[in-house]
């Protein structure tokens, strides 16, 4: 299974509002249970849309500046960026792989 992308404060505009890709940030921390938890479905989820979606990890505790400026409180945070604009909504606190695809598909990554 692949391992998912980790970005920093650093390299967030590279790898995530300059993509060409949609991309799906995850910002955990190491401490954060419900952040393990669905690690696991978020490399599924990123296998499976290999071609439409990158899937990245921020850690929130490292690159705090990111994860203010985009109003982060909680983690898990899913926030998804498509042309380097976040979306409206967000996914917060553990999700299911289901909820995962759902928001994905409103956001139209998924059919």
């Amino acid at each position: 299974m692949p391992e998912l992308i980790a970005v920093t404060d650093a390299t967030f505009q590279g790898q995530v509002l300059e993509s060409g890709l949609p991309v799906l940030v995850d910002f955990w921390a190491a401490w954060c249970a419900p952040c393990k938890m669905i690690e696991p479905m978020l490399e599924d989820v990123a296998q499976e849309l290999a071609a439409t979606l990158k899937v990245v990890k921020l850690d929130a505790d490292q690159s705090v500046q990111t994860a203010m400026k985009y109003g982060v409180l909680g983690l898990p945070t899913l926030l998804l960026f498509v042309e380097g604009a976040p979306s409206k909504e967000r996914l917060s606190g553990y999700v299911t792989k289901g909820q995962i695809l759902a928001y994905l598909g409103q956001n139209g990554i998924v059919g």
